[in-house]
């Protein structure tokens, strides 16, 4: 559904996206997280076709980024989206029905049932006088107006209420599992780890690591056994009344229960901890060897 090969984006001498590469297939969510200025929001943007690649090479749903035809199948929502503040959410909406042709019938249902889901209330109301997480969600229904295919999303919950931010999420979860075609960036990684299919991993403009969560965590993660005993056994601590064990091996799960049956005890639990998304986006950065690269500004 998406491909983008080598991109490469280069403002005055200054390179933003270098050799990023990637596929994003049919109703995949696909994340691209990474520290502030990365390089995201220029990915998407060169996905979304506004912002043309110095080199390298796009095609949304089988159309090079930024032809009528690709437009006509992608719903893109910028990080600042700045809303006509005088219309009402129901007048904006129907005057992007217009630019994209939604016959009359069709964007007065899709509005309404969009809206609906949306849990928006006072549709009337002018967008200025307006939450950020109302006028949020009129433009995520924006980005649906069209019925697309595609959806490129940057930090969809950015700037909001956490109460708000986790309803935007749970939605953009729907609209994968509906079918959509999903790409997104967001800086809470607890958000990408509970939706994403696929995670890219940007660093100074680079992919540095990608793969589903579980290649990544196999390969960057790390995961430790915690071992619950009866009696104590080398390098154990109390623990609600027994004795754990911290291990990174099954061989040293065995270890202690042999080290616990010697002492007249037992094994009563053993906990499986893996690490977070958020630790093995870490370690990934502590393993690129150009994280200490000095650079300017990126986005």
């Amino acid at each position: 559904m998406i491909t983008a090969r080598d991109l490469r984006k280069e403002y005055g001498g200054f390179v933003a996206v270098e050799g990023s590469t990637f596929t994003v297939e049919e109703g995949e969510v696909f994340g691209i997280i990474g520290p502030n200025g990365a390089g995201k929001t220029t990915t998407l943007k060169m996905l979304a076709g506004l912002v043309e690649p110095t080199d390298g090479d796009v095609s949304v749903a089988g159309y090079d980024a930024g032809e009528t035809e690709m437009r006509q199948r992608l719903g893109f929502l910028p990080e600042e989206s700045p809303l006509y503040e005088e219309m009402t959410p129901v007048s904006y909406l129907h005057f992007f029905a217009d630019l994209y042709d939604v016959p009359e019938g069709v964007a007065d249902r899709r509005i309404h049932d969009t809206l609906e889901r949306l849990e928006l209330d006072h549709r009337d109301r002018p967008l200025g006088d307006m939450s950020k997480g109302m006028k949020r969600k009129v433009a995520i229904a924006r980005s649906l107006i069209n019925d697309p295919d595609v959806l490129i999303y940057d930090e969809p919950g950015s700037g909001l209420d956490p109460l708000t931010t986790n309803y935007i999420i749970d939605f953009t979860r729907e609209l994968g599992e509906q079918g959509k075609t999903i790409v997104f960036s967001a800086h809470n990684l607890y958000h990408v780890e509970s939706i994403c299919d696929r995670v890219a991993i940007m660093n100074e403009g680079r992919i540095v690591a990608k793969g589903d969560l579980d290649e990544l965590q196999a390969e960057y993660g790390q995961t430790e056994y915690h071992v619950y005993t009866t009696v104590e056994v080398p390098e154990s601590a109390r623990d609600n009344g027994y004795h754990r064990r911290v291990v990174e091996s099954m061989d040293a799960v065995d270890e202690t229960r042999e080290a616990a049956q010697a002492a007249g005890g037992e094994v009563v639990d053993i906990r499986t901890e893996e690490s977070s998304l958020e630790e093995v986006f870490l370690n990934v950065a502590e393993s690129d060897p150009e994280a200490e690269r000095t650079s300017g500004p990126r986005a």
